[in-house]
């Protein structure tokens, strides 16, 4: 039902947006479209939960098997890319940089990635991949002297250090802003790269990542006792001798 959930939810915010009467419109989009992670885990958890279910329900060997391997399956394959991501963290932490350059390139080209973007920015308090330059990628924000655009030279309002006194965001406070010194800027807008504040807070938090991380598996690896055995041997009352 969560799967289902997800997928109807990807499947929602693509008929807002008019990809599935466009379907050429998913390549146009010049970075990342969140609306994938919802259709891809979604679509995955749906499949498996149903093979799962209908497979104990029916006593379906086929179905039982298909949900068993393809749980092993995504298993090896999240134990292969942890340990790929250790061995080549700098090729990670390159590739990190491209998709964060890539995105910030996009950002005006979707509202979805637009919100992402932004939630990153505020949440780990920086902006742009390694600082507020990053945003002469973008054509609104760049500073070259023949860009019309009002926000030339300035950043999104994410970027900015927030006033507590202020209720309202002023999605202006960026405008302008790269103009200014080094030091200047410091008192307006978060001067730290978004890779190095992710890096910093996988290790202020890797202990609770790990956990997580080892919780998941832990739940794939323990199969669910009707993948072994039939379903009345799992759901029948054990006798008084048994007890």
């Amino acid at each position: 039902l969560l799967g289902a959930a997800f997928l109807g939810i990807g499947l929602w915010a693509w008929a807002e947006k008019g990809v599935l009467s466009n379907l050429s419109s998913i390549t146009d989009l010049g970075g990342f479209d969140p609306v994938w992670l919802f259709i891809v885990v979604g679509g995955v958890m749906f499949i498996l939960g149903f093979a799962g279910c209908i497979g104990a329900l029916r006593e379906n060997t086929f179905l039982l098997k298909f949900f068993s391997v393809f749980l092993g399956l995504i298993f090896f394959l999240e134990l292969t890319a942890g340990i790929l991501a250790f061995v080549f963290k700098d090729w990670i932490k390159d590739q990190l940089n491209f998709f964060i350059n890539n995105n910030v390139k996009a950002y005006r080209d979707d509202i979805d990635l637009q919100n992402l973007i932004d939630f990153a920015q505020e949440y780990w308090s920086c902006c742009g991949a390694h600082g507020p330059d990053d945003w002469n990628l973008n054509i609104y924000f760049n500073c070259t002297e023949f860009n019309p655009s009002r926000e030339r030279c300035g950043v999104p309002f994410s970027c900015c250090v927030k006033d507590p006194a202020e209720d309202v965001i002023n999605t202006q406070c960026g405008y302008d802003v790269r103009l200014q010194g080094e030091l200047d800027r410091q008192k307006y807008i978060y001067t730290k790269g978004c890779v190095g504040q992710f890096e910093k807070w996988l290790q202020d938090n890797l202990i609770i990542v790990a956990g997580i991380f080892v919780g998941i598996a832990l739940l794939q690896v323990r199969t669910p006792c009707w993948t072994t055995f039939p379903v009345n041997i799992c759901l029948r009352r054990p006798s008084a001798s048994e007890m």
